[in-house]
């Protein structure tokens, strides 16, 4: 026995040694006999390997699990068993009729028919389905139907008619999902199976002061000595709590318009079509109103303003106000009361310059707040987006001024290439547009609209024309890009590997 592996035993922690004696056992079963959780046991394989008493082995197993549309069809069976067994009752049976006894949607349905055709099993002619196999042979289990019932299972392990079947639900959506797992093993080297023939090494312990502590200090005794500390061994990863990455970069964003004296202003998700639309001279019959681009609140009416501002809104609209001929319409107080969803944070702009007064100028305003339209969700659409708004009330504003705000906002943002195209807006003239030159990407990204509201905005709501600057600028596209999301249902996912990995936020 060398005197090397007496010094490695007197230096095992009490952790390392908890563990020693059953080195030979698999891990579940030292886990059971040692009563240690999986972290504590990590480290102490670490420390042993680290010593040179054994060597750890770590590799990655696949296993195949079902899918979301998996778990639901394996409870529901799959949509080509549920036009057999439809077509099964009554044979021959007219598409459309087959289609509603089924009762699969219209993709479902296709998929449910090129399943059955490409196995010869089905025969479509003059417009009518048929089942080209017999009663025994359709009460066997297809083949993707066995292997739902065996699921999961090691990618590793699967069978060639399993391989067979699993490639063929992977070409359907969401059906199967592969999870990796990670596995560790160890090996003892020859010095620890020698520790472990000498169990008497273990009890020769020498009193070694574990932990520098407060009493440690106070009654130290300098023939103690302290046992080795492994600075090179792996410790875990603490993830110390931080504010979400959405959070973080709306708080830097509402900093910068404060830090150039803007107030923030607050106000309703859920407002009245006057303030969404018809206070900013929209009018009623103009598409951006309708269901496709806005939620609306069914069988409730929202209230409308004091009747003095109401009444110059409908004037602003039916015949015109400060030199305006309007829109030339019948103005409905009925369709100004619909409440809706806010597709844009512009309400607020309208409901706070309502509120002005004119011994209260100059006043800038702004809010980073969260707008909803009817979009559908993929990689660059939700139906839920943040915006920065912002106006600028001042008698002698002008259009540089615009430009000036925006191209300071954007250069603290981190944004350096900025330019201004001529734009059109139902409430704004001058308009322009705003675009960001993303030098990865080598290409203009639009960002938002800006301009100066119209007199027909202004007048009714502060009593008379006066210049304001106004913008709306998409906030999520910014956020986007300073982490490199390239997907934008991401920002509202609960990943935690993901959370933990963003950066703190352009501090």
């Amino acid at each position: 026995m060398s005197k090397e592996l007496q010094k490695i035993a007197q230096q095992l922690s009490p952790l390392e040694r908890s563990i020693v004696p059953h080195l030979e056992k698999p891990l579940p079963e030292i886990k059971k006999e040692t009563g240690l959780d999986q972290t504590s046991i990590s480290r102490a394989l670490q420390f042993l390997q680290n010593k040179g008493l054994l060597e750890i082995k770590k590799t990655t197993e696949k296993t195949i699990q079902l899918g979301t549309n998996g778990l639901y069809y394996k409870k529901n069976h799959l949509p080509e068993r549920r036009l057999t067994t439809a077509l099964e009752t009554k044979n021959h049976q007219p598409i459309q009729e087959a289609k509603k006894a089924t009762k699969l949607s219209d993709n479902e349905f296709k998929a449910a028919l090129g399943v059955l055709q490409k196995k010869a099993l089905l025969q479509l002619k003059n417009g009518k389905l048929s089942l080209q196999a017999s009663k025994e042979e359709l009460s066997k289990k297809t083949l993707e139907e066995q292997f739902i019932d065996t699921l999961p299972l090691p990618e590793k392990d699967l069978a060639p008619e399993q391989t067979l079947a699993y490639e063929t639900l992977k070409k359907r959506k969401e059906m199967v999902e592969t999870k990796e797992t990670a596995q560790t093993s160890f090996t003892l080297t020859d010095s620890g199976k020698e520790l472990l023939a000498n169990p008497k090494l273990l009890t020769e312990t020498k009193d070694l002061i574990e932990d520098i502590t407060t009493d440690v200090i106070k009654t130290w005794n300098r023939n103690k000595q302290l046992r080795a500390y492994d600075i090179h061994a792996p410790v875990p990863k603490l993830h110390a709590s931080k504010r979400h990455f959405v959070n973080q970069a709306i708080e830097y964003g509402k900093r910068i318009w404060l830090d150039l004296g803007f107030e923030e202003m607050t106000g309703p998700k859920v407002d009245s079509s006057f303030w969404v639309f018809d206070a900013l001279f929209t009018a009623q019959d103009h598409p951006v109103r309708d269901l496709q681009d806005t939620f609306f609140i069914k069988d409730v009416q929202a209230e409308l303003p004091k009747k003095e501002t109401t009444t110059k809104v409908k004037q602003a609209h039916e015949t015109g106000i400060a030199g305006s001929k309007g829109w030339q319409y019948s103005w409905s107080p009925e369709e100004a009361k619909r409440p809706a969803l806010r597709p844009h944070t512009t309400n607020l702009s309208a409901r706070t310059l309502a509120k002005l007064k004119p011994e209260d100028l100059p006043k800038k305003f702004f809010t980073i707040n969260k707008d909803f339209r009817n979009e559908t969700v993929d990689w660059s659409h939700g139906f839920e987006f943040y915006q920065t708004e912002g106006i600028v009330v001042h008698p002698d504003i002008t259009l540089r001024d615009l430009l000036g705000y925006l191209k300071l906002y954007y250069k603290k943002m981190g944004f350096e290439n900025i330019r201004f195209t001529p734009a059109y807006f139902p409430y704004t003239e001058p308009s322009v547009e705003i675009h960001v030159y993303h030098p990865e990407k080598k290409t203009w990204l639009e960002f938002g609209g800006a301009g100066m509201f119209r007199p027909e905005v202004t007048a009714p709501l502060f009593g008379k024309p006066i210049p304001v600057l106004a913008w709306g600028q998409g906030f999520d596209r910014t956020i986007m890009d300073a982490h490199q999301i390239k997907d934008l249902r991401e920002m509202y996912s609960n990943n935690l590997n993901q959370l933990r990995s963003k950066k703190i936020w352009l501090t």
